[in-house]
Parts: structure tokens; sequence; C-alpha cells
């Protein structure tokens, strides 16, 4: 059995490849502080589903995703070009909560340090 699946891999480098046309081609202003956490391929490798946080800037989750949503065409160009693939998957975008659960618990773990010191 293979250690990881085909669309596993296309999955990362989907994820790598789309961090990089962030940083270097996309202009727009609701998607500068925006990070991508993961990928998720179908099997077929026709569907991902690309996970998000926002490091800063303002806004809320749901205009970021209407931001991908507007940009997945010059994204999936740009895609194109850096990837081999013989079909372009359609994506959707999702914001990615368990940072937020993350940092929840972090905050809870540090108060109650704070109150047994």
């Amino acid at each position: 059995m293979r250690p990881y699946a085909r669309a596993d891999r296309v999955a990362a480098l989907i994820q790598r490849a789309l961090s990089d046309i962030l940083l270097r081609e996309v202009k727009d202003p609701r998607l500068q502080w925006v990070l991508i956490t993961g990928v998720k391929m179908s099997k077929d490798l026709r569907h991902g589903r690309v996970y998000f946080v926002m490091t800063g800037g303002k806004g809320s989750p749901e205009e970021v995703a209407g931001a991908f949503f507007q940009a997945q065409g010059v994204l999936k160009r740009f895609l194109g070009r850096e990837l081999d693939l013989r079909y372009m998957p359609d994506f959707e975008f999702f914001y990615d909560t368990s940072y937020d659960y993350g940092s929840r618990i972090e905050e809870l773990l540090n108060d109650i340090r704070s109150h047994d010191g």
C-alpha cells in the first residue's frame, strides 16, 4: 500500500502553489492577509476544498471566501501554469475554524495557569 494517495500529493502541491500565487500575483486587498492552511482533493482530482485563515486586516471570513470565489478564474489560470495536471479542479473555499479553536484553548489554559500560580 502506498503511504500517500495521489490526491494527497496533488493537494500539497496545490496548497504550496496557491500560497505562492497569493503572495506574488493576487492584488486584491481582501486576500492580502490570508494563509492557506490546507487543501483536500477528491479522489478523481476534479474538486478541491481550500481552507484558509486570516492573519490580519479587516473583513469577515464570508468576504474573503467571496473574494476567493471572484478570483477563482485567475487562480486557476496561475495554477495551470505552475502545475502539470490533466484537469484543473474546481475549488470551494472555507474558513478554517481550527485555529480559532486552538487559540481559545490556549487562552483558557493560560487563564488556568495564571489563577493557579
